[in-house]
């Protein structure tokens, strides 16, 4: 009799139309093949061989196809989606990144199960670096990078390539659940911020400094700069008498005048000089009363009067 441990890859088992499987994991850039598969380092899907495709269409597992991926080892568990259906009878193609979640080296054991969630609502990241913020549109990048994703696991740290480089983030929250599905969702986006991330520190003006710098502010001292103080030059060459420059004011001139005991700091007072109105003249005191065409007239020619 033969066992059938002998064969290097386990026979799914089906749990109540569940499929849920042993395989053996590799990274993405073990896949043997002319194409370059970089794209599915970019994303959140595996690649599985053909007879999970097989033994998934029997259990009529609808679309999306979701699984949960577990490492009994380290007791750690993520969730993903399927990308295609090549890969060698036993062995299934994982993300870098979704290995380093899992704590699986190359040629490790782990689970595949299939599994439902609901989606999602609202989730929340965390940059794990500060460089993260040099991004112009963060949203944007997101939304872009998670269409190669299929469903998002609380705790996990993501990968996406954004201008040839990898920005990590933390998935700090999803709600409806800890893992939903990203799949034709309206979804909000919020952000953590940065690990690392130090606020700039704000110079901090002490009230002493700024006392002093008031109370010198109307004193300064000799007149730097005083516009239009140069001598001019004529066309003809010739010089004009040059009137002896005005000599400058000293602190000493200036008047000082009471000071404002009740000024507060930060308070800003526009002075005006008050004008007396000028007093209404009564019509009395303009000479009487006004009467139109009071006045004598005057002629050209003088003409004689009659008699």
């Amino acid at each position: 009799m033969f066992s059938f441990n002998m064969f290097d890859h386990p026979i799914p088992r089906v749990f109540h139309n569940r499929f849920s499987t042993q395989y053996r994991c590799f990274s993405v850039s073990m896949l043997a093949g002319p194409n370059d598969r970089s794209d599915v380092e970019k994303g959140g899907k595996i690649i599985m061989p053909p007879s999970a495709l097989d033994q998934l269409s029997r259990l009529n597992i609808t679309y999306p196809m979701l699984f949960k991926l577990t490492n009994k080892n380290s007791d750690r568990m993520t969730h993903c989606g399927v990308l295609e259906f090549v890969a060698d009878e036993g062995i299934c193609y994982l993300p870098h990144w979704m290995m380093q979640n899992l704590l699986l080296e190359e040629g490790a054991w782990f689970r595949v199960e299939s599994v439902n969630l609901q989606v999602a609502t609202y989730s929340k990241f965390q940059p794990q670096s500060p460089d993260f913020l040099d991004i112009t549109n963060p949203k944007a990048v997101l939304e872009n990078a998670l269409r190669n994703f299929a469903c998002l696991t609380t705790g996990d740290v993501i990968a996406i390539n954004y201008n040839e480089k990898i920005y990590e983030l933390r998935v700090m929250e999803t709600k409806p659940d800890k893992a939903v599905s990203i799949i034709e969702c309206d979804m909000n986006v919020d952000f953590d911020a940065p690990l690392g991330y130090k606020e700039p520190e704000r110079p901090v003006q002490h009230e002493e400094s700024i006392e002093g710098e008031a109370d010198h502010s109307g004193y300064a001292g000799e007149v730097g700069f005083r516009a239009f103080s140069g001598s001019g030059n004529r066309l003809d060459g010739k010089k004009k008498g040059v009137e002896p420059s005005p000599s400058p004011i000293k602190p000493g001139d200036i008047k000082r005048g009471i000071p404002n005991y009740e000024f507060k700091l930060g308070k800003i007072t526009f002075i005006r000089n008050s004008r007396p109105l000028v007093k209404k003249v009564e019509e009395d005191e303009a000479g009487g009363r006004f009467i139109a065409f009071s006045g004598e007239g005057q002629s050209l020619r003088k003409k004689g009067r009659k008699p």
